[in-house]
C-alpha cells in the first residue's frame, strides 16, 4: 500500500472552499456587508434598507445621478451605486464610503443588481488630485514605491485572499491529519543552513554605542544581550525536530529571514516558510508523500474558490504583468495529477548531461542544480504538467543534519558520484524549486561525523550542543520539509516576482515601511 494512502482522503471528502450562501434577512440587516456577498444576492423584489461599505473605485457623473463603482477588496468585480447628484458630494477615487439604499435589479448589462442609494455617510475623505493609485495601469516597480497602498488595488486584494484561502486550507489539512501547529523561536542561536547569510540580532542602544567609536562603549555593546550572538532564524527546522519528538508530527508556518546580497525576482530578504517534521519515519518515501498529498489537496480544495476564479477568470487589462491565465490554469491542474515523478540526482544529471548544449551552465555531478536545469527536468520528466522530485543530492554540497543514503549511486555513466544523502528538491514547469526535504541524521556519531565534515566544530559549535543532545536520548527516525510559502503562491498566482507575492516585501537596499 502507498503510504499516501495514509494521508490521502477520498475525493468526495475534500472540503471544498466556496463562499457561503447569505441570506436575505441577513443582507436586508444594517450591518454592512461585503460587495461579494451583495453581488452574489440576487432578490427577485427590490430589498430596502440595505448597507454596504467600501472604498470609490470611479465615479461617472450624470446630470441627475452619479454612477459608483464600490469595491472592498472582498470581490473583483466592483458593485455599481446610483447616488442622486445632490447626495455625491465628497465621492471621489479612494473614499471610504457608507452608502445605504435599496437592492435592486439592473437594467445594465454589467452585474444583475444594483444599489439605489438614499444615503451616503462619507468615513474618510480622498483628494483625487494627490490620491497615487489610479484606474488607469500602474507598473508593479511603481506599486512597490507605495507598500502601505499597493493591497488597494484590484489585482492585490486578490492576492491577499488568495493567501488567506492557501492558509486556512493547509491548517485544516493538517489538523485533519493530526499535525500539531508549533510556533518555532524566530531569534535563534545559530544558522541552520550553514550559508552565513543570516542577520544578526543586536538592540538599537548597543549599536549606536559601537558606531561611536569610544572604546569603553564599544567594549559595553560587545557584551551581547543574550551573553552570545543571536541571529533571525533562516529556517524553523532544527526547533521543529525538538518539537516533533514531544507531540510527534509537527508543522508550522514561520516569517525566515535571508541576509542574502541578491537584487533578482526571485529573492526576498523576509519571506514565509511552510515547514512540516514527521517522526517515526524511516526513508524518505513517506516525507515525499504528505508534501505531493498536501500540495494536490490545496489545489483541488481550492479550484473552485472565489479567490482563484477570480484570479483566472480576470479581463485581460488587469494582471497583465502576471502569467497568462491558461498557464496558471494548468499550474493548479498540474498539482491535482497523481504520480508525480521521482529521479534520483544522479539519473537527472545523465538525462541533463545528453542535451548539455541546451545550457549555460554545463552540467556536473556533484554540483547543484542550476535554474535552467530544474526548469528542463520538469519539462522533460514530469511532461511540463507534473512536479518533479529530485532525490539523493551529492552529500558534500548539502546540509549536515541530512542522512547519509544507504545505497550509494554507481555506474558507467556516473562520473566518479561521492556519498549522497537522503533529500529531495521539488521542481514544478515553468518556474524552480519550490519545496526541499530529507531524512534527519537521527544517530548521535555519524551526526557528529558529519558535522566534523562541515566544520561545525570546536569553538563556536556549542550553539548546537542541544541539537546534538537531541540524539542521546530516544531520538527516533524522522524527516521533513518545507515549502517556500511566498513561492508558491507566486506559481499558483501567476505573479512573475516574488516581491509582488508579498504585501510588503523586504529586499536587498529595500525596506521602505
Amino acid at each position: 500500500m502507498r503510504v499516501a494512502s495514509v494521508f490521502a482522503q477520498p475525493f468526495a471528502a475534500w472540503r471544498v472552499w466556496a463562499p457561503r450562501r447569505v441570506c436575505r434577512r441577513c443582507l436586508s440587516q444594517k450591518t454592512g456587508r461585503s460587495v461579494a456577498q451583495m453581488l452574489q444576492w440576487k432578490p427577485a423584489e427590490k430589498v430596502d434598507g440595505v448597507v454596504v461599505n467600501g472604498y470609490v473605485r470611479s465615479v461617472r457623473a450624470m446630470k441627475t445621478h452619479h454612477f459608483i463603482s464600490l469595491t472592498d477588496g472582498s470581490s473583483l468585480a466592483p458593485l455599481q451605486a446610483v447616488v442622486p447628484a445632490d447626495h455625491a458630494e465628497g465621492l471621489t477615487v479612494g473614499t471610504a464610503v457608507r452608502l445605504t439604499g435599496a437592492w435592486v435589479a439592473s437594467s445594465g448589462k454589467a452585474q444583475s443588481h444594483e444599489m439605489q442609494v438614499e444615503k451616503v455617510d462619507v468615513l474618510g475623505p480622498s483628494d483625487p488630485k494627490t490620491f497615487p493609485i489610479q484606474k488607469k495601469y500602474m507598473t508593479p516597480d511603481y506599486l512597490r514605491t507605495i507598500p502601505h497602498l499597493r493591497p488597494r488595488t484590484t489585482m492585490n486584494s486578490i492576492l491577499l485572499r488568495l493567501r488567506s484561502d492557501v492558509i486556512a486550507c493547509l491548517t485544516q489539512y493538517f489538523a485533519d491529519r493530526s499535525f500539531t501547529q508549533t510556533h518555532p523561536p524566530i531569534i535563534t542561536s545559530s544558522d541552520c543552513e550553514g550559508a552565513g547569510e543570516v542577520f544578526t540580532l543586536m538592540p538599537a542602544s548597543d549599536a549606536a554605542a559601537a558606531e561611536s567609536g569610544d572604546s569603553a562603549t564599544t567594549r559595553a555593546a560587545q557584551e551581547h544581550f543574550f551573553r552570545s550572538r543571536k541571529y533571525l532564524t533562516v529556517s524553523t527546522q532544527l526547533h521543529l525536530e525538538a518539537l516533533a519528538q514531544s507531540v510527534g508530527n509537527v508543522w508550522t508556518l514561520s516569517p525566515v529571514f535571508r541576509a542574502e546580497k541578491s537584487d533578482t525576482s526571485r529573492h526576498l530578504s523576509e519571506f514565509y516558510m511552510l515547514e512540516a517534521e514527521m517522526t517515526f519515519v524511516d526513508d524518505l518515501g513517506p516525507v515525499m508523500d504528505l508534501a505531493e498529498d498536501m500540495l494536490r489537496h490545496l489545489s483541488i480544495s481550492l479550484y473552485n474558490s472565489a479567490s482563484v476564479n477570480d484570479l483566472l477568470s480576470r479581463p485581460k487589462q488587469l494582471g497583465q504583468d502576471l502569467a497568462p491565465a491558461d498557464d496558471v490554469r494548468r499550474r493548479w491542474e498540474g498539482f491535482m495529477l497523481q504520480n508525480w515523478p521521482r529521479i534520483t540526482y544522479t539519473d537527472a544529471m545523465k538525462v541533463l548531461k545528453d542535451a548539455a548544449d541546451k545550457f549555460e551552465h554545463k552540467p556536473d555531478w556533484g554540483t547543484g542544480l542550476q535554474s535552467e536545469h530544474e526548469k528542463y527536468l520538469a519539462e522533460v520528466i514530469g511532461g511540463g504538467s507534473r512536479p518533479v522530485f529530485v532525490t539523493n543530492y551529492p552529500r558534500d554540497i548539502k546540509a549536515f543534519y541530512m542522512r547519509e543514503s544507504q545505497t550509494q549511486p554507481n555506474g558507467p555513466d556516473a562520473a566518479t558520484p561521492g556519498a549522497t544523502v537522503d533529500c529531495f528538491d521539488l521542481l514544478v514547469p515553468e518556474f524552480c524549486e519550490i519545496a526541499g526535504g530529507s531524512m534527519r541524521e537521527h544517530r548521535l556519531d555519524p551526526l557528529l561525523q558529519a558535522m566534523k565534515r562541515h566544520g561545525l566544530e570546536g569553538p563556536g559549535a556549542e550553539v548546537l550542543n542541544w541539537y546534538v543532545d537531541l540524539r542521546r536520548w530516544g531520538c527516533p527516525p524522522h524527516g521533513g520539509f518545507g515549502v517556500g510559502f511566498d513561492r508558491l503562491l507566486s506559481y499558483l498566482s501567476g505573479v512573475q516576482s516574488i516581491r509582488d507575492i508579498v504585501s510588503f516585501p523586504r529586499w536587498f537596499g529595500r525596506c521602505d515601511c
